[in-house]
């Protein structure tokens, strides 16, 4: 298979079998925290998207030079320094140049400084043995797969809005938790689609 198709598994892949909420349950908080109504799943969506990929375009590289010079262990310390640097560049620079994305994009840049699953596709990207293209599908794929995930369950919750036809003990959080393990269950059908 050439590099070309292997990109194009992996992207996929990362949509539907390791999907970051609902398979490998990286970004719950945010997953459950802002998939109360659409606009803030895309909005939520869009910018971990975005941060995931920009995180790898710059992790992957540093993480080739810790390496080289022996000190690899710090990869953690180190993506977690970097991804919460890059996010506030990015806000500063949205803020400066951006102002109406900036504006719409409210709190959901701040927050994703927090979201695992940013760090876990970075550090899931050296641990894959991914090559430099391959890691950035990884990411935009991951992004991608958090996006869907986050609008399914913010398109379920909406439905939820009327909560009398719940049994009272299942209101509120516990609802919210049985959908999101049964959508779980859902994604997992996709197991053993790519190999």
């Amino acid at each position: 298979m050439g590099t070309l198709g292997k990109i194009v598994i992996i992207m996929i892949s990362m949509v539907t079998v390791d999907n970051y909420p609902l398979s490998q349950f990286l970004g719950i908080c945010p997953f459950l925290g802002v998939s109360t109504d659409l606009d803030s799943a895309k909005g939520m969506g869009i910018a971990v998207t975005f941060v995931m990929t920009l995180a790898t375009i710059v992790t992957w590289p540093i993480q080739q030079l810790l390496d080289s010079i022996g000190i690899g262990y710090l990869q953690t310390v180190v993506f977690i320094l970097i991804i919460a640097a890059l996010v506030q560049f990015i806000e500063m620079f949205m803020k400066k140049n951006l102002p109406a994305l900036y504006k719409s994009m409210g709190i959901y840049l701040p927050l994703i400084t927090t979201n695992c699953a940013v760090l876990g596709v970075c550090i899931s990207n050296i641990d894959e043995g991914y090559n430099y293209a391959e890691s950035i599908a990884q990411a935009f794929g991951g992004g991608l797969g958090f996006w869907f995930a986050l609008t399914i369950m913010a398109g379920v919750r909406s439905r939820l809005v009327d909560q009398t036809r719940i049994p009272k003990s299942f209101r509120g959080v516990p609802i919210v938790l049985t959908t999101a393990a049964i959508l779980s269950l859902a994604f997992m059908g996709f197991s053993g689609m790519f190999s």
